[in-house]
């Protein structure tokens, strides 16, 4: 039976960043270990691998199959047409992928890491020409539009690249949140440190996976993100998706007015705090506002354990999309702990002076900008009455 809330926001403190330094040196996760953490973060991480499935396909397809289309409308839809399917789509019956796009779209902007690197380096440029010369060969609309904007099609192609690398980022990321789900459930992890270790070590696997990226154009198979140019899984594709997702982000369309003249928003896109991490949890269901796609799309997927848990605390179904996107935070927040341990310069254990101090170094400009996150949710959570 639902209970009634003593408070629908978060309770805990915000830890001062010298104990986040300390956290992440000494090896704790930054999320305590409890079973009802435990149960929010893998269910909600399970809900999430459903999801990404459905964008890691979606994003592929649109880069692959929809790639220079100067007009998809039907680009959701995986190659799949049908009434039924349309019908569905109209009445909201579906998967959100304008959220996936709006991570893409992101990415692209803030531009870090080595994929970004890439897409401006000369390589890339003479991949385009040629993509672009064969395009317009078998599209005369394009031939006759490319003279009038020679910078346009290239800037979709640097869509289309970050749309495909993030698309094959979020498969490796939904087969780790599933199989950790898969681990829990077998009993090989029954903590918060364990969800870390376990994520961890599936980023780790995978950091040297390569990213590449090829389009077909009649019989002509040409590269985008050659194999030459070195991208791997980590350090050019999922780091930047932490620092644009996570950590810097865009302002909420329709929740909040800034005035970018009175500095309300920052000129330096590093500066930027409106990631996931930085989120207030309001899932307001306005229309295409990305916090309320992405929990629309996980209630869909929610186990029934942790939609159980849901319902016997506060509000019961009625602030559900609330609840997950607390829950969301908590496990983006262990995500982070993961993706900050596996790049760790040096093994927290044992190690000189010197690599101990690059440790503190690193660990500090996290805690940095850790510190002013909602970090209050590391303590508290969907509070329930005895």
């Amino acid at each position: 039976m639902p209970v009634i809330p003593a408070e629908l926001t978060y309770k805990g403190g915000m830890p001062p960043a010298e104990e986040l330094v300390q956290r992440l040196l000494s090896g704790q996760t930054l999320l305590p270990d409890s079973p009802d953490h435990l149960l929010e973060v893998v269910g909600v991480l399970e809900s999430y691998g459903e999801v990404l499935d459905a964008y890691s396909l979606n994003l592929i397809y649109q880069a692959e199959e929809q790639f220079l289309n100067p007009f998809p409308i039907f680009k959701y839809f995986n190659g799949h047409i049908s009434p039924a399917r349309i019908w569905a789509y109209l009445n909201h019956d579906r998967i959100n992928f304008e959220y996936a796009e709006y991570c893409m779209k992101t990415m692209l902007w803030h531009g870090t890491g080595g994929l970004d690197a890439y897409l401006d380096s000369k390589a890339f440029a003479a991949s385009c020409a040629s993509v672009i010369t064969s395009k317009c060969r078998r599209d005369p609309l394009l031939a006759l539009l490319h003279p009038l904007a020679p910078g346009f099609l290239t800037e979709l192609i640097r869509s289309a690249a970050t749309t495909h690398a993030l698309g094959q980022f979020w498969r490796v990321m939904s087969d780790l949140f599933l199989d950790l789900a898969q681990a829990e459930r077998e009993g090989r992890v029954r903590s918060i440190p364990a969800v870390v270790e376990f994520i961890k070590d599936g980023l780790v696997a995978a950091a040297a996976n390569p990213i590449t990226y090829a389009v077909t154009i009649g019989r002509e198979r040409l590269w985008v993100l050659p194999p030459e140019a070195s991208l791997t899984f980590l350090v050019d594709v999922a780091v930047p998706y932490v620092e644009a997702v996570f950590l810097r982000g865009t302002p909420f369309f329709g929740t909040v007015s800034f005035n970018a003249q009175a500095r309300q928003i920052s000129a330096e896109q590093g500066r930027f705090a409106y990631g996931a991490l930085y989120a207030d949890p309001l899932p307001t269901m306005g229309s295409g506002i990305p916090p309320s796609l992405l929990m629309q799309d996980m209630y869909r997927h929610l186990p029934e354990p942790l939609h159980r848990w849901y319902r016997q605390r506060t509000r019961g179904e009625g602030d559900i999309r609330v609840k997950i996107c607390q829950s969301f935070q908590k496990a983006m927040f262990c995500v982070t702990n993961a993706a900050i341990s596996g790049t760790m310069p040096h093994p927290l254990s044992g190690g000189d002076a010197q690599q101990r101090q690059a440790n503190r170094a690193y660990a500090e400009a996290w805690a940095v900008r850790l510190a002013v996150a909602r970090t209050d949710c590391l303590e508290g959570g969907i509070q329930a009455l005895a």
